[in-house]
């Protein structure tokens, strides 16, 4: 008798013990599609925010910025960089600039500052003298993004302005040797053109 109620009672604790592992087990898989289910809702918030913001983004050319947001070339100020031709150019959205663009129009490529500022000064002169535009080779000198997809944003419509430009047929940039730099231009399709003693260049095709 002994023997018999101690295997009904191994035998009530063992199903006690399935059972509880059984609601366990379903209740961590529904804590775990439930979690799912809300991280796909907030991302696609998110993906739809930014494609919201994408749409409605324009490219309009600036008088000035703020050279303390540059992380490349800071010290460059406005006066430099709208002398010469050189322009600044921002993708704006509800009424704030979210990503910046600074340019100079050559017609070679510079390997540093100074020659950025030669070679501008140089073509700005040479336009003035045969009622040209300016250059042949806008010369992207320093880029940033204040808004996630921003930098990247920038970059399509600035290509797309100058493809429907009569004057360029050359992108190129005026980069840091920095692996950040290399990365953002080669995810944006630019290839590296040549790399200089402090700056490296790269060139966005325009078909």
């Amino acid at each position: 008798m002994r023997q018999i109620l101690k295997n009904v009672k191994a035998k009530l604790v063992a199903k006690y013990l399935e059972n509880t592992s059984s609601k366990g087990t379903k209740g961590f898989k529904t804590r775990i599609k439930a979690r799912i289910r809300k991280n796909r809702q907030s991302i696609n918030k998110n993906i739809g925010s930014f494609f919201d913001w994408v749409k409605g983004a324009e490219l309009i050319e600036l008088k000035e910025c703020n050279t303390n947001e540059d992380p490349v070339r800071p010290e460059l100020d406005n006066t430099f960089r709208r002398s010469y031709g050189r322009k600044i150019f921002g993708v704006k959205y509800g009424g704030e600039i979210h990503a910046v663009m600074c340019f100079a129009y050559t017609n070679q490529i510079p390997k540093d500052v100074d020659d950025l500022d030669k070679f501008s000064h140089d073509a700005y002169l040479q336009s003035a003298q045969r009622d040209q535009n300016i250059g042949q080779v806008a010369v992207a000198y320093t880029v940033w993004s204040k808004k996630k997809g921003g930098g990247k944003l920038i970059v399509k419509e600035v290509f797309k302005k100058i493809k429907k430009s009569n004057h360029l047929n050359r992108l190129v940039t005026l980069s840091p040797l920095t692996e950040m730099a290399s990365k953002f231009h080669t995810r944006n399709g630019a290839k590296l053109l040549q790399i200089n003693e402090t700056t490296q260049n790269f060139e966005y095709k325009i078909l």
